[in-house]
């Protein structure tokens, strides 16, 4: 099998035109995973069909066109109005109330809704009928404002090896904030505490968390 993705967790195959394998690199079930997109396809959320799971392995739709991550390092003046599709993509989400089998992921206020907690531009790929969301493995039911509050976080202290993503990064972040109606203040700290637990982090990643936690701290 050709390997044409590999992230942090996982690693995704070309099975042929249409279909792709995802099996996670440490091991575990992919079934959580597969049951919350399906719930997702089933409220009309953008998310690849599922075809097949088997343990550590989701047979998945194979997805035309470049990840938001890409179109920002080849267009960072698009930055801006990217971070406010990312935002309006996080909305979209939350209006969906989680179901009662969704773990729990964050401290919520009234109803819990579906988050997915790591909600990056490099989740979000860019295809002909609108954008698609992927990478479910950590969704959680809990309160829109941690969501937005992670996405914020991990956007803004991850390593970027791309200049043109790091020349958009700001201006990113502040489309993200202006395309969500989530406010993500109270959810910033526990985001941050989060983010430095995760065991992919870098050195350098850690370093500006905890410059960030400080930072919170002071405010």
């Amino acid at each position: 099998m050709e390997l044409i993705a590999a992230g942090r967790d996982a690693d995704v195959y070309a099975l042929d035109g249409e279909r792709v394998l995802r099996r996670y690199r440490r091991g575990g079930s992919a079934e959580h995973e597969a049951r919350v997109m399906a719930h997702l396809a089933a409220c009309g959320f953008p998310v690849p069909r599922v075809h097949e799971v088997a343990g550590a392995d989701m047979v998945l739709e194979r997805l035309s066109g470049p990840t938001m991550l890409d179109v920002l390092a080849a267009r960072p003046w698009r930055a801006r109005a990217l971070g406010r599709e990312l935002g309006a993509l996080h909305d979209r989400l939350h209006r969906i109330p989680a179901p009662g089998w969704l773990r729990e992921g964050a401290a919520g206020a009234g109803d819990e809704r579906v988050l997915h907690l790591d909600f990056h531009p490099g989740n979000v790929v860019l295809t002909p009928r609108g954008p698609v969301v992927i990478d479910w493995r950590d969704a959680a039911a809990g309160d829109p404002a941690a969501d937005l509050a992670m996405t914020l976080v991990t956007v803004g202290t991850s390593d970027i090896p791309w200049r043109g993503v790091r020349l958009g990064r700001r201006a990113l972040l502040r489309g993200l904030r202006a395309g969500s109606r989530a406010d993500p203040g109270p959810a910033m700290r526990e985001a941050v505490a989060v983010r430095l637990g995760n065991p992919n982090v870098t050195p350098a990643e850690a370093a500006r968390l905890r410059a960030l936690a400080g930072a919170l701290g002071a405010a």
